[in-house]
């Protein structure tokens, strides 16, 4: 059984638990500790935190930021006080450069004569920030599509009808805002860059040199040979591994907190790695 799990997201981005449901579900799944990693925002930390200090559950505040790669990159911060007012200075103008973009492909999709409204995908996403799952889950709910995965395929994925870029962060820019805010920095999901062996070994090596503490060894999409590669790296590289689910709630069926798809096993060893490294390191817990 997993103690732990340093990759959830909750409403506040494109999950499906509330920050403080997660907190109880972490419960009934008997977590010692999880930690808050929503897309692009730290809008859910301050309600996971006090839920967390009520039930007695560790909650690590932290985010995950898109950054623009030719694969998809993304990087977490561990440890970000909700405040945070460097990181939220810049998120707060990828918002408004990403409101643009939604409201772009609800125009492509009217144009295409799918009945949907920028107010209707507003409405649905509530205090979250708004993203292509909420257009999803809209489209779903209109009975225009019957899965999140067909929503994508033919609408919102890259090679959909409404497709439209998303504006990131530079990894450079994504790694010195959190080192800003005193954040550990963690590569999330190597799987997801698209390149393995010795590519991915020297793109550890530039992250590393921009700050990069650590990297996402444990996942659901990793194979046992990914696990072992990127388990090795870290040690040759002096990185810290981590893991998590990436739980989403319903919008990722087959997915379960703690364990992914039955194939994790996250002890508390690997949090208290990364918390003797804050330690050394000087920063808050």
């Amino acid at each position: 059984m997993s103690e732990i799990d340093l990759h959830i997201h909750s409403t506040a981005s494109d999950g499906t638990f509330t920050p403080s449901q997660l907190v109880s579900h972490a419960l009934e799944k008997g977590l010692k500790a999880i930690a808050l990693t929503d897309h692009d925002t730290t809008g859910g930390l301050e309600e996971a935190l006090k839920a967390g200090r009520e039930h007695d559950l560790e909650v690590i505040p932290g985010c995950e930021l898109s950054v623009d790669y030719p694969g998809l990159m993304d990087i977490l911060g561990l440890w970000l006080r909700p405040e945070a007012p460097a990181l939220n200075r810049a998120l707060k103008e990828l918002r408004e450069k990403r409101n643009a973009r939604n409201e772009i492909i609800i125009e492509k999709l009217q144009k295409q004569g799918v009945d949907i409204t920028y107010n209707e995908v507003r409405k649905l996403a509530g205090k979250a920030s708004i993203g292509r799952p909420h257009i999803s889950r809209v489209l779903m709910n209109k009975g225009v599509v019957s899965s999140v995965q067909e929503s994508f395929n033919r609408y919102l994925g890259s090679s959909g009808t409404a497709y439209v870029p998303k504006q990131k962060f530079s990894p450079e820019k994504a790694v010195s805002v959190l080192k800003d805010e005193g954040a550990l920095v963690v590569l999330a999901h190597p799987c997801s860059l698209g390149i393995n062996g010795r590519d991915l070994y020297q793109e550890l090596i530039r992250l590393k040199e921009l700050g990069l503490d650590g990297m996402e060894v444990f996942y659901p999409e990793h194979s046992r040979a990914q696990t072992e590669q990127y388990a090795a790296m870290c040690r040759k590289l002096d990185l810290l591994p981590t893991g998590g689910s990436d739980f989403h709630g319903t919008v990722k069926p087959g997915i379960e907190l703690g364990t992914g798809k039955g194939n994790l096993n996250l002890s508390y060893s690997i949090l208290q790695d990364l918390k003797n490294k804050r330690l050394e390191l000087g920063l808050w817990l």
